[in-house]
């Protein structure tokens, strides 16, 4: 509304400018689900180093599965956990019921005492104990859970694949079914046994996979693949299986991503495929950093229009919408998380009468489109995110 100016002076009108800055999300918190010796049962509980961890969950000898896991996730780069703590309600031993157990979910315990929490990204679930697996229940739920949560699973093999042709055969019975939401890594790593001096043990590679994760969205951004040469895999002797790039390609192309060892780098996650990557698949999400991108961008988006909502439903505001939207996609190209010359090429944004019909408005919804070019220009993956408008009363 326009001063009326009625006498000489200075007059102070304040216009809003439309512009909502969209604020990345985080990437890089892990989500540990395992027994531990002392602790809170059924968290979670954020620690932001090991010491912190071992303070409230406990340190000494012998170490659990988790207590590993955890300690390689910060030796690797990590800054952010959340640990579910997992216990036998009668002190017995601790099976994959106390995780995935039926009864947990309403209950919110277990896998699902992260309902507790807003927001993760990276699930570990550790084995129960040296030399055995999570069971396929607990498997299955930890896939759909990260699915419904918008995280990643990072899934370690079987103890019984003792080579790289067994990993071979036993992967799509482990696996059946071939999510996004999950990642294979392959095989075991060797660690120093801080119990017996000179000597080694084998631990389950999770922990020390996230920890890359997080180190690698820190320095490169959560668009780059977490393999290479510079993810190199501290905390470890080594791979406990010496794979060749033979036994690499034919595992890479079932969707299992290889650790290995090199003389000039030492040991390297050297595979950045998730599950739905394998080659029969043929899946958009085939790679790792365009899942967790596009989880990024969703999530961002998502919680950066929540200023939407008591706006009206109209033209007005999603050209707001596409302001701030535009604006977010076009902070990323310039960083790099697009392929193309110009933004065109990279990314597209839409919210307007094409994406949200006149049911979508009379329901209170409006659907933001949005497309970027992860892997090559002008091929968009696309993701819709739904924004809820209050309902005006007649």
């Amino acid at each position: 509304m326009a001063v009326e100016v009625s006498y000489p002076g200075v007059y102070v009108e304040e216009t809003s400018s439309g512009i909502h800055p969209i604020e990345g999300v985080s990437t890089s918190t892990a989500a540990f689900v395992g027994p531990a010796r002392t602790g809170p049962i059924d968290g979670p509980v954020h620690v932001h180093s090991h010491l912190d961890y071992m303070q409230t969950f406990g340190s000494g000898s012998p170490a659990t599965t988790l207590d590993h896991a955890v300690r390689l996730f910060f030796e690797n780069g990590g800054s952010d956990a959340l640990i579910v703590r997992v216990g036998s309600s009668r002190g017995g031993a601790i099976t994959d019921n106390a995780i995935s157990g039926s009864r947990l979910e309403a209950a919110k315990r277990g896998l699902w005492a992260l309902d507790n929490v807003k927001n993760f990204n990276l699930l570990c679930v550790p084995p129960l104990a040296d030399g055995t697996d999570i069971g396929a229940q607990t498997r299955a739920a930890a896939v759909r859970y990260c699915e419904k949560r918008g995280a990643l699973f990072i899934a370690d093999p079987s103890v019984a694949w003792q080579s790289a042709r067994q990993a071979m055969a036993g992967v799509n019975a482990a696996f059946p079914t071939r999510s996004s939401h999950a990642a294979l890594f392959f095989p075991f790593l060797q660690a120093a046994d801080p119990a017996r001096a000179g000597k080694t043990m084998t631990v389950a590679p999770c922990g020390a996979v996230a920890g890359v994760m997080a180190r690698t969205d820190a320095q490169r951004g959560v668009w780059r693949p977490p393999a290479g040469i510079e993810a190199t895999l501290n905390g470890v002797v080594g791979p406990a299986i010496k794979l060749s790039d033979g036994q690499n390609g034919e595992l890479n192309a079932l969707g299992v991503n290889c650790l290995r060892t090199f003389a000039r780098s030492g040991p390297v996650v050297w595979g950045a495929r998730t599950l739905a990557g394998a080659d029969q698949v043929a899946s958009e999400y085939k790679y790792i950093p365009v899942r967790r991108l596009a989880l990024f961008v969703e999530e961002s988006i998502q919680r950066g229009i929540r200023w939407a909502v008591f706006e009206a439903n109209a033209e007005p505001t999603w050209a707001k919408v596409r302001l701030n939207v535009g604006a977010f996609m076009d902070r990323l190209f310039r960083n790099g998380a697009f392929q193309g010359r110009t933004a065109r090429e990279a990314y597209f944004v839409k919210c307007d009468g094409t994406t949200t019909s006149q049911s979508d408005i009379d329901a209170g919804v409006a659907n933001v489109v949005v497309g970027f070019a992860p892997l090559k220009p002008a091929e968009f993956v696309i993701v819709t995110i739904r924004q809820l408008f209050e309902k005006k009363k007649p």
